[in-house]
């Protein structure tokens, strides 16, 4: 079965990015990578590497709702968990887009948040156990 390997982001400014997301991202269980002039990257081990980018051209914020990204969500072990990264990833310069509360359209066990970063990067944090550990 294929596995999504890495996720690449273009970010305005590179270290705004890294100033929003690695605390986030830490916080996941991420670790700093390598990086350069034009990329920052963290890595879960041997799972997945999230790197961001940046260019010399500027190209404007993302716009939700567009063809193309539309959010990548972190699945995580408990509603304390969505609500420690909402206010984590405030504390780091992300804006609240829905502040974390059930989500029955889903599941009657899904609880999540979303935030988004200063280039209109939208993540979730979300907490949907099986049935049974419901």
């Amino acid at each position: 079965m294929a596995l999504l390997d890495h996720l690449g982001i273009t970010v305005d400014d590179l270290e705004r990015g890294r100033a929003q997301f690695h605390p986030v991202l830490t916080a996941l269980g991420y670790q700093s990578g390598g990086e350069d002039d034009h990329s920052i990257s963290w890595h879960h081990g041997e799972e997945t590497e999230i790197i961001l980018y940046t260019w010399d051209e500027e190209s404007g914020p993302h716009r939700h709702g567009r063809v193309g990204w539309q959010h990548m969500a972190f699945g995580v072990p408990s509603r304390a968990e969505v609500d420690r990264l909402h206010a984590l990833a405030l504390d780091a310069g992300w804006t609240a887009v829905r502040e974390p509360k059930e989500y029955p359209r889903y599941s009657d066990r899904y609880y999540a948040s979303f935030v988004e970063d200063a280039d209109g990067i939208r993540i979730e944090f979300m907490y949907n156990p099986p049935r049974e550990s419901a």
